[in-house]
């Protein structure tokens, strides 16, 4: 198994909570109001599990190893990825400050939610599929075994000393809770590829 199996799992979940988040728009164009819990719920997984961890462990740990073995930064796929980090970001923030009024049935607020959620919905997508086709296997070509092992090793000292005992369990469980709630089909994850998961010894996440 290889780091990128990690960010792919990853990408299934965070794939599963976008699929929410479309359901949730749904919802609130069609009611006229909008279901604040289940919304901030998404956020909160976005900003945590999404981009704090996972975007984390790409630009900390896999973007300088890949860049100082010759993929390109400035220019290159590289800082692509790392611009539209920032864009999912902005879009995250605009969903927090429309949230309080869409969910009192503002139709401003309502109307700039659902415009956010679906620019972040389509980058994310977008983005995602750039990573698993073009970039990771990219990455895999350039990095020798012992860059590799490195790797796996600076995903678990990040996910013990960064996020915290138990951090992903809890956003893997709102994943699952939002995809009852909506209808969204719930990914099936290998033990061995869930982040943070403490029956094993290999790194997750």
């Amino acid at each position: 198994m290889k780091p990128t199996d990690i960010l792919k799992s990853e990408h299934r979940v965070i794939e599963q909570v976008l699929n929410c988040l479309e359901k949730i728009t749904e919802a609130c164009s069609r009611d006229g109001k909008l279901d604040d819990e289940s919304a901030l719920n998404a956020i909160a997984f976005f900003k945590t599990f999404a981009d704090k961890c996972h975007h984390g462990k790409e630009e900390d740990q896999l973007f300088p190893l890949a860049v100082s073995r010759g993929i390109a930064r400035e220019q290159g796929p590289i800082g692509q990825m790392e611009s539209e980090h920032e864009m999912g970001r902005t879009a995250i923030a605009g969903m927090e400050t429309a949230l309080p009024d869409a969910a009192k049935g503002d139709p401003v607020a309502i109307a700039e939610f659902v415009e956010y959620a679906h620019y972040y919905i389509r980058l994310l997508r977008d983005h995602i599929q750039k990573e698993d086709h073009c970039l990771f296997p990219m990455v895999d070509r350039v990095m020798s075994d012992k860059d590799q092992a490195q790797l796996m090793g600076s995903f678990q000292k990040s996910e013990e000393e960064d996020m915290g005992k138990g951090t992903h369990e809890k956003y893997l469980q709102i994943a699952n809770d939002l995809a009852d709630r909506y209808g969204v089909t719930k990914v099936e994850m290998r033990p061995e590829l869930v982040c943070g998961h403490s029956n094993t010894n290999s790194c997750h996440h």
